[in-house]
């Protein structure tokens, strides 16, 4: 039996291979291992597919395929669900979180789980990354949380240390190539925060209205306040295909 664990988008999932072939399978099969269909074969390969929620709450999707094999997902929370949580007892220093552009979602992982998600929206062209000053693009990579305050038009204003050095090394390079004008400026003040007095509807349906931040709906937004703390790590990119390792710690 093996596990593998990986941060998939637009699921986090762990798979589980057992062998169950019947006696003739074995018999068909010079081999007693399973494997799992690649993905072209998925569908119609699968006899059965079910979603469900295990005893401590987590939901769980259980697929069987024609040859015997057996996949187990751990799906993330569905987004606005609020599981109840007791946040005294997290470990603000194990959260991270992470934005995924294509998918307009911010999601928090607490020792490698997914615990939340979120909606969320950002520059009109949320697909580019950050290249200058008032290009209202949402910066790519790793970052920190340097302050947190209350706002008055977005509730809460989570600051980004937006530029890092990882960024500077980036737009230096455009500067040279020649991608952005000579006399640019790198920008700043990028940030998670809410959204103004009647706009969730905004981020349900993912308009992008933000200069280059990261918003969510007010509710939202309060609620990831009660994960995160000043140095908690945030990575922002277009998709998340996998993260093993912590690329910062």
């Amino acid at each position: 039996m093996s596990f593998v664990y990986l941060f998939y988008s637009p699921v986090l999932y762990i798979q589980k291979h057992t062998a169950n072939h019947s006696t003739k399978a074995k018999k068909n099969s010079s081999s007693n291992q399973s494997s799992v269909p690649n993905e072209k074969e998925l569908a119609k390969n699968i006899v059965v597919d079910t979603i469900y929620k295990d005893p401590s709450g987590a939901w769980l999707r259980k697929i069987k395929y024609s040859n015997g094999s057996e996949t187990t997902m751990i799906l993330p929370p569905p987004i606005g669900e609020r599981t109840p949580i007791n946040v005294d007892t997290i470990n603000k220093d194990s959260v991270v979180i992470v934005v995924e552009k294509e998918y307009n979602v911010i999601y928090i992982l607490y020792k490698r789980k997914r615990i939340r998600q979120y909606r969320a929206v950002f520059g009109p062209d949320k697909m580019k990354d950050k290249h200058k000053e008032g290009d209202r693009c949402t910066p790519e990579g790793w970052f920190r949380i340097v302050s947190i305050r209350d706002h008055n038009a977005w509730q809460k204003f989570m600051l980004l240390d937006y530029p890092t050095p990882e960024s500077y090394d980036r737009f230096n390079e455009r500067l040279k190539s020649g991608v952005i004008p000579g006399n640019s400026k790198i920008g700043g003040a990028i940030g998670i925060h809410g959204t103004f007095k009647g706009g969730d509807n905004m981020v349900d349906m993912g308009f992008g209205w933000t200069d280059g931040c990261v918003a969510l709906k007010s509710t939202d937004i309060y609620d990831l306040f009660n994960f995160v703390k000043e140095g908690t790590r945030v990575y922002i990119t277009k998709r998340s295909k996998a993260i093993q390792k912590d690329k910062k710690s």
